[in-house]
């Protein structure tokens, strides 16, 4: 099973030494401008090799991805201190300009995962070129919330001393400052976050759920003032999706996709839970949300349908 990653620097990189350390997949293809950089990725992440999985890893160009089942594309420029991931759309919509046609030109059958911010316009923008190709937008998906949602459970996990795995919680919407938190769909042993609350002995106060909102909302803002770059984090998540995709696991998670059929959200990449397989995203699950959180959901997709309509896409 060949695997495409588009882009190696801290994240392109992170996500192939995750994928060898997970032992997904069978060959890696680490394609970027600079050859050098793909070549020193590849060769230092396949020394781990010996200490992980059975996997080749190696660098090359477009048409090496000729056969690859996933293509991973998180090149573009780095978001700086300080920059939303909105910020980043004009400087980084050109480069997808080059990319998405060069990947489908030699991998006409792979899927779309787009890593790249801000990832819901850039998925998009992504599945716009695509569909010159032919390529259906469930086949072109965005890495979207997947990783504030695993932020969220571990978060809740700490608070009550749970293993994050058996924390049931989802972000959803833009994966930036617009997330919501779905906290009405917090379960933990099949209760809401008061049932297990009450029933654990660690009460959630108000103050809590701020502080772990601040830090779910503001993590990567956070994490690029002390380092300059998130990567740990996202190369885990891009791991474990494209486990899911290359072994048709059918999970449930917070990717984007183009929504459609959920009110408020029809026509605009963002993330919701969809069930996610061999296919792409294979549906989208939409959740019963309270007030508050439809509400932010809603300005969520206006602030993304805002942003979209300002690229002026056109017709594919």
């Amino acid at each position: 099973m060949k695997i495409g990653i588009v882009g190696c620097g801290m994240v392109g990189s992170t996500s192939a030494y995750a994928l060898v350390m997970r032992g997904v997949g069978r060959e890696i293809v680490l394609v970027d401008l600079n050859r050098k950089r793909a070549e020193a990725e590849a060769n230092d992440i396949y020394h781990a090799v010996p200490f992980a999985h059975p996997l080749t890893i190696r660098a090359g160009e477009y048409a090496d991805l000729a056969g690859a089942q996933v293509v991973v594309i998180a090149g573009g420029v780095a978001q700086k201190p300080g920059e939303t991931r909105l910020q980043l759309l004009q400087r980084n919509a050109e480069v997808f300009r080059q990319i998405v046609p060069s990947v489908l030109q030699h991998a006409p059958g792979a899927i779309l995962l787009v890593v790249t911010n801000p990832v819901d316009i850039m998925t998009h923008l992504a599945a716009h070129f695509a569909a010159e190709f032919g390529v259906p937008t469930a086949r072109v998906i965005g890495s979207g919330t997947t990783l504030d949602t695993a932020r969220f459970r571990t978060l809740l996990g700490r608070h009550f001393g749970v293993d994050p795995h058996h924390v049931h919680a989802y972000v959803l919407g833009e994966h930036g400052d617009s997330e919501v938190l779905a906290w009405s769909q917090v379960t933990i042993a099949g209760l809401s976050h008061d049932e297990f609350a009450e029933v654990s002995g660690r009460p959630l106060t108000e103050a809590d759920r701020q502080q772990i909102d601040e830090q779910v909302r503001r993590a990567a803002y956070h994490i690029i003032a002390g380092k300059g770059a998130t990567y740990y984090g996202i190369g885990s998540a891009v791991a474990r999706i494209v486990d899911v995709l290359l072994h048709d696991q059918r999970a449930i998670l917070t990717i984007c996709s183009r929504i459609s059929g959920v009110p408020d959200c029809e026509g605009v990449t963002l993330a919701l839970p969809h069930v996610v397989g061999g296919g792409g995203a294979l549906a989208t699950i939409p959740l019963p949300l309270d007030a508050a959180e439809q509400t932010g959901l809603r300005r969520s997709a206006g602030i993304l349908r805002e942003a979209i309509q300002s690229i002026q896409l056109g017709q594919p």
